[in-house]
């Protein structure tokens, strides 16, 4: 596996730690991955790394061309018999060039910016293209993505969506409406924080790190509370009315499960994935226009509608199991070895 891990924070990470952790059941899986990291103590022989700047416009490329170079010293020790890497870009570009020192067959997975940004770039576009094109087998998270794939030179793309990680469900009194995400301009969380000035009287809670999060602090209303990046989200979820996903574009957007799950109902933008993942009136809703969200929130807000489409988001993100998705994977793995 060749992407970012943990320690590393992001959904590439959790996608990859959990994928890693349900495939090591039935298989020998080794990382490659961003460095200086401190692997955890369970897996420190399985965790690799190579150690690049941290500027960005140098960081990827230099990850493409150091990476390449220890996958083909990691084959010599270990044999492996694919390799498998997440993010199209300079990361999956390692592997395109091991490809062609080993012969080892690279499945890639896109994940959402990959395909939405960087490959308007420049640089970017080259290596999205040259790795779409010599992967043997290409993955994307939703079927917005892989058209987005295909049209970038993907021969095929198997849709294998994520798959959601341990939550507890929990009890208690829910009172806030919530955005969990990035602070950073895709993201949009200027537009919670304006919907948030349309409903004084109940709470808000913005959950996440980025470069927006002082301006943004400045200009919030007081109903709204800024809590940073954290790790207990369930318990975050379980204490919400409702979950707003206000992003420009989005891959998957795991979190609209990871609500659904703990019977929270979500209202997100009418672009990208998103409404792959919400089907309108059923387990959330979906807006367009700044109108439409307060519309839709006021909705949501009716006990009688938000319970209703809580339930059913439970019985949705049910569905989105792990094991599933390395069950899936392992199919992709077997085309490739024995084509």
């Amino acid at each position: 596996m060749v992407g970012h891990y943990p320690p590393h924070k992001g959904g590439v990470a959790k996608h990859l730690e959990n994928l890693v952790k349900e495939l090591r059941g039935r298989h020998e899986v080794h990382v490659l991955t961003y460095g200086p990291v401190k692997p955890r103590e369970f897996e420190k022989d399985f965790v690799h790394q190579v150690r690049v700047p941290p500027v960005y416009g140098i960081r990827g490329t230099s990850f493409a061309l150091l990476a390449s170079r220890k996958i083909v010293e990691l084959h010599r020790e270990f044999g492996f018999d694919v390799v498998h890497a997440h993010f199209v870009g300079t990361t999956s570009f390692s592997g395109v060039i091991a490809k062609e020192k080993t012969g080892l067959p690279l499945v890639v997975t896109a994940h959402g910016s990959d395909l939405e940004h960087t490959s308007k770039l420049p640089l970017g576009s080259f290596y999205v293209k040259k790795s779409l094109e010599s992967a043997n087998a290409v993955i994307a998270v939703s079927h917005y993505l892989a058209a987005r794939a295909i049209a970038l030179g993907a021969k095929s793309v198997k849709v294998i969506p994520n798959g959601l990680g341990h939550l507890k469900k929990k009890t208690g009194k829910r009172e806030f409406i919530t955005f969990i995400g990035a602070l950073r301009d895709y993201k949009a969380p200027e537009d919670f924080i304006e919907l948030a000035r349309n409903f004084p009287e109940l709470k808000f809670l913005v959950v996440g790190e980025g470069p927006l999060k002082k301006s943004l602090e400045r200009i919030a209303p007081e109903n709204v509370s800024f809590l940073g990046y954290r790790e207990d989200v369930d318990d975050i979820l379980s204490k919400s009315i409702l979950l707003v996903l206000p992003s420009k574009r989005e891959g998957f957007g795991l979190v609209v499960i990871e609500a659904n799950y703990l019977g929270v109902p979500v209202i997100g933008r009418r672009i990208s994935a998103i409404p792959e993942l919400i089907r309108e009136g059923k387990n959330g809703m979906t807006f367009e226009s700044f109108e439409e969200l307060v519309e839709k929130t006021n909705k949501l807000l009716e006990r009688k509608v938000n319970r209703k489409l809580g339930h059913t988001g439970e019985k949705v993100a049910e569905k989105f199991t792990w094991r599933n998705v390395a069950e899936r994977v392992e199919e992709v793995y077997l085309s490739v070895v024995k084509s």
